[in-house]
């Protein structure tokens, strides 16, 4: 029903930054919140950031905050996560997460999800 598609992933320094993007496709009408999650080796998954159907309203772990920022563009079918002052400890496969209602830091509360994009920080 819907297909996420993320980008803009790779190896970046420690204090650079990097702009991942996440475009969806087909029954997008149905999208409300979106989000961003991370799965690093031999972690389970965590949420990172999510932002609520307008854009008016995000939310952030504590590790992100300050640091990241999402946004979406809803004219276009994308949403986005600017990294900026990257850490070692943001290594970590990045995964983009639609759900039909409000935002939420549960990952079962989204039900599409694309197929990741590897952001590697080296120190």
């Amino acid at each position: 029903q819907v297909q996420l598609v993320e980008s803009g992933g790779g190896l970046v320094q420690a204090g650079g930054s990097l702009r991942l993007s996440c475009a969806a496709s087909g029954q997008t009408f149905i999208i409300g919140a979106m989000g961003w999650f991370r799965q690093a080796p031999g972690k389970e998954r965590e949420f990172v950031a999510s932002i609520n159907w307008s854009g008016l309203r995000s939310s952030y772990a504590d590790s992100v905050k300050g640091r990241f920022t999402i946004s979406r563009d809803n004219g276009e079918n994308t949403l986005y996560l600017q990294m900026n002052s990257l850490k070692p400890e943001d290594t970590a496969v990045y995964y983009c997460a639609a759900g039909k209602g409000s935002m939420s830091v549960n990952p079962t509360n989204y039900a599409y999800w694309g197929r990741g994009t590897q952001v590697t920080v080296s120190s």
